[in-house]
């Protein structure tokens, strides 16, 4: 009997599964914002909505400013996001371009770095924001968010940059441009995606975290969406539909950015992967 007789049958079938893994938890989500708590815990168990009600996303505003701590993370997001991928660049750039002694052992103290989990370095930055009367600012997670995207986005960046010949550069410069000028002029259009690569990842590492929102930002006015959605649960009470409404609302510009982008994310992780 041939094994591979049917392979494009089991290839069908894991993607299918994969798809399936991916998108149920998010759609089941959605349909759970749809229901009432009665319904939610009906015996047997009902997957779509009887009476579909959107009151649970009228209650999600209404019983924490939601528009507040998604304004937060917006903020947050766009700008660890901005600064990571602009010192990034720069790095990017170096270790592409010039003479930089000893770029293996970088490259590799930045894969290494990478993988430090947050809750190790939770202590440092408590104390050193405190220190500097950063808490409770947009700065105590713009700086930590883009500090911990950056050696992830630099690797990504490092291989685009070596794609670009350096002729493009030469030229430019000749004409009369500065070598920060060629960098943000040939050199990132060039590597558009590349860069959108990193930006979808150094947004989305800041648009979902928590450990690190819930230590820095203890005032109410200043929580992210992560942070702010825990405290819809009480003591004793787990409101599931009012907590999906929240998490749809936090889902969907992740959604998007993704939706929109994902053809340069998806070309920009290919290329990248070949590149040296």
């Amino acid at each position: 009997m041939n094994p591979f007789k049917n392979l494009r049958l089991w290839v069908w079938v894991a993607a299918a599964i994969v798809v399936f893994n991916g998108f149920f938890p998010a759609v089941w989500i959605f349909l759970t914002s749809l229901k009432t708590e009665g319904e939610l815990t009906r015996i047997p168990i009902t997957y779509w909505p009887a009476h579909p009600t959107l009151q649970n996303y009228f209650r999600a505003f209404s019983e924490q400013p939601l528009e507040r701590y998604f304004l937060n993370s917006v903020i947050v997001a766009v700008s660890a996001t901005a600064l990571c991928v602009f010192v990034a660049s720069l790095a990017a750039y170096a270790l592409a371009r010039l003479q930089v002694p000893r770029r293996g052992l970088i490259l590799s103290l930045l894969v290494g770095v990478s993988m430090f989990p947050t809750v190790t370095l939770m202590i440092p930055l408590f104390e050193t924001f405190l220190a500097l009367g950063l808490r409770n600012t947009y700065a105590a997670l713009i700086l930590p968010h883009a500090a911990l995207s950056l050696p992830v986005a630099t690797l990504t960046l490092v291989s685009f940059f070596q794609g670009i010949p350096k002729d493009l550069e030469a030229a430019a410069m000749v004409d009369g441009c500065t070598r920060l000028e060629a960098l943000w002029r040939v050199v990132v259009p060039l590597s558009a995606p590349g860069v959108f690569t990193a930006s979808i990842l150094a947004f989305v590492n800041s648009w979902d975290e928590f450990l690190l929102a819930l230590t820095l930002m203890p005032s109410q006015a200043m929580r992210t969406l992560p942070v702010g959605i825990t405290f819809y649960q009480g003591e004793y009470v787990f409101p599931w539909p009012l907590i999906s409404a929240a998490l749809v609302v936090a889902l969907v510009p992740v959604a998007l950015v993704i939706a929109l982008f994902q053809e340069r994310v998806v070309g920009g992780l290919t290329q990248g992967g070949v590149k040296g």
